[in-house]
């Protein structure tokens, strides 16, 4: 049985100051464009995977800063973007748009277990529940690895549903056991029912361009 490559990509940086939202199914949900920086990253990543083995399909969630980011590479190679609403990012509830800092003022106990590596995404009032998340997100993957039997196939989504993917074939609970960098890509071998982890957080179309350039 051939093994191929599952590449699940992070967004490019976010625009911070943006208050736009989207209606999902799980409610409204912060979705910003991609920054200045973000473009800049989308770009670099886009040199990058011209330069890689094609994909056989390219899929994103359907906010807008990891559509921005797949269509970078997608328009680039005149590839249509597969959108699927169960790779967006898991919904955070009343945190949703709020900054990191607004978060951290409004409850001290969240600056300890960040220090101390304690979950807190669990304890954002309303949040979507780890399980059911991370069973949307398996099950989005999984159905678009069947779609495709063979080649590999590039998703463009975020840290939380990365994280969501991953921690079950490393046996991890904690929700967020590992940030990724923006652009990222993080890999996994498919070998029919197999998964293994390859890589993790490669950024390297970031620090070192000169790379991919020219591809």
């Amino acid at each position: 049985m051939t093994e191929r490559i599952l590449y699940l990509v992070r967004h490019g940086e976010s625009d911070f100051e943006t208050t736009e939202f989207s209606t999902s199914a799980r409610g409204e949900q912060w979705d910003p464009p991609l920054s200045a920086r973000g473009r800049e990253q989308a770009t670099l990543l886009a040199d990058r995977l011209v330069a890689m083995i094609p994909p056989v399909a390219v899929y994103s969630s359907p906010l807008r800063r990891a559509r921005e980011t797949a269509g970078a590479f997608a328009d680039r190679v005149s590839m249509a973007v597969g959108i699927e609403d169960d790779l967006a990012e898991a919904h955070l509830g009343d945190w949703e748009g709020k900054p990191f800092e607004e978060i951290l003022r409004a409850d001290e106990q969240m600056l300890h277990r960040i220090r101390n590596q304690e979950p807190i995404w669990r304890h954002a009032p309303g949040v979507e529940e780890l399980a059911p998340f991370r069973a949307r997100v398996s099950d989005a993957v999984e159905t678009i690895l069947a779609r495709h039997p063979s080649g590999n196939v590039f998703v463009v989504c975020h840290g939380a549903v990365i994280n969501a993917y991953l921690a079950p074939i490393l046996g991890v609970d904690h929700e967020m056991f590992f940030v990724p960098e923006n652009t990222s890509l993080n890999s996994v071998v498919a070998e029919g029912e197999v998964r293994r982890v390859r890589f993790l957080n490669d950024a390297l179309h970031l620090t070192d361009p000169h790379l991919f350039a020219g591809a």
